[in-house]
């Protein structure tokens, strides 16, 4: 049985699986997967105050090597539904480009390797090695129940892989562009500095905050963190907030919060972050709060086989020579790089988040057949 990738997108975006919402994704690819003799399981995670993700370990064939693709069915929400021109959980195809929730991310890619997948095993009764799709409902959302307990649990179960092609959009305006071989870190950090409230015209009777986070913030900001590498654009920090919740004109605050984020490459790590943020404010000599949430460490996939195949396999459907990119935010290779090696490609990237999200048929097509290239190329080395 062959799927046709088209077809497979429209199917998954009429599910309304924005996240934590499943509405019957995982079900679909599972009973997809099933028919072409993929053994699938179903996993589903919870923990206090997150809600129940459910998630899909799927795999065909016998021992390594272990090619995975990895996904998410979740989608961001729709938005405003006004601003589409056609419902956004329609999956419409209008004979040029599919439009819909997730036709760019991530649904097309996932239905594009399924697609591949099931044209190599009509046409090879038997390969050296198996095919298996990791695949979450939560990588829009907390990430919190999906990838990275699924992974948890298949080294548990001992299912492992030895490569591994994360779906996401990749390119940023036409396919072919950027493969990632790597993601920055990032880290939010949250500041607050405490005064003493009081009236403006006795500034004698409080202590203001707000010089003071001033300082402190310039102490944070006043030199890059260093000059990138090889592989990473310098490291960047950015303040995003600044709040008192003061509404009155002739208040002096108590107190005044700012929030900042730092991408950091390779050069760092989420401990090296925090050793040096804490050096840059040794001469600061009031109180301050400071927390930490680190939302995934920087790595790098250094380019190997499975990225030099996938070069030439793009360049030959494409015509274009992929950069090989650590731009962007996070994904779930953050979690995936710690238990093999791991590259992303996709569909382009756009209109992702936006409304009216569409991707190409020809461009899905195409990822079709140049990850039905990949699989072959990579079971025949």
């Amino acid at each position: 049985m062959i799927y046709d990738p088209l077809e497979l997108t429209t199917e998954l975006i009429k599910c309304r699986s924005v996240t934590p919402k499943n509405d019957g994704a995982i079900e679909l690819l599972s009973e997809r997967l099933d028919r072409i003799g993929f053994n699938c399981e179903i996993v589903e995670f919870s923990e206090d105050n997150s809600e129940s993700i459910k998630n899909l370990w799927a795999i065909i064939g016998n021992g390594s090597p272990v090619l995975s693709f990895a996904g998410h069915t979740d989608v961001v929400p729709e938005g405003d539904e006004s601003l589409w021109n056609t419902p956004p959980f329609e999956g419409k195809n209008d004979g040029e480009k599919i439009i819909g929730r997730g036709a760019a991310d991530m649904k097309g890619s996932i239905s594009s390797f399924i697609s591949a997948a099931s044209i190599f095993l009509e046409n090879k009764e038997e390969f050296n090695g198996s095919i298996a799709l990791i695949i979450t409902g939560d990588e829009e959302g907390p990430a919190i129940n999906g990838t990275e307990k699924l992974l948890s649990w298949m080294e548990e179960n001992n299912h492992t892989f030895d490569d591994c092609i994360v779906g996401e959009p990749t390119n940023p305006n036409k396919l072919g562009e950027m493969i990632k071989i790597g993601r920055r870190g990032s880290t939010n950090i949250t500041i607050k500095v405490n005064g003493v409230e009081g009236h403006v015209a006795y500034p004698k009777l409080a202590e203001n905050p707000i010089p003071n986070l001033i300082s402190l913030l310039n102490e944070l900001i006043d030199k890059p963190f260093d000059q990138g590498n090889e592989h990473f654009d310098a490291s960047n920090i950015e303040i995003t907030s600044i709040d008192t919740d003061n509404l009155a004109s002739n208040v002096i605050p108590s107190d005044i919060t700012a929030r900042l984020n730092i991408r950091y490459n390779s050069n760092f790590t989420k401990e090296k972050i925090e050793t040096e943020i804490k050096r840059r404010l040794k001469n600061i000599n009031f109180d301050y709060e400071i927390n930490y949430q680190h939302s995934g460490d920087s790595f790098i996939t250094k380019p190997g086989k499975l990225a030099t195949s996938l070069s030439k396999i793009i360049e030959g459907h494409c015509g274009i020579t992929p950069d090989l990119s650590t731009t962007g935010g996070t994904s779930d290779a953050r979690f995936i790089k710690n238990y093999g090696r791991v590259i992303e490609f996709g569909l382009v990237g756009s209109s992702m988040h936006k409304a009216n999200e569409f991707s190409y048929n020809n461009d899905i097509e195409k990822l079709r057949d140049i990850y039905l290239d990949l699989i072959q190329e990579y079971f025949t080395q």
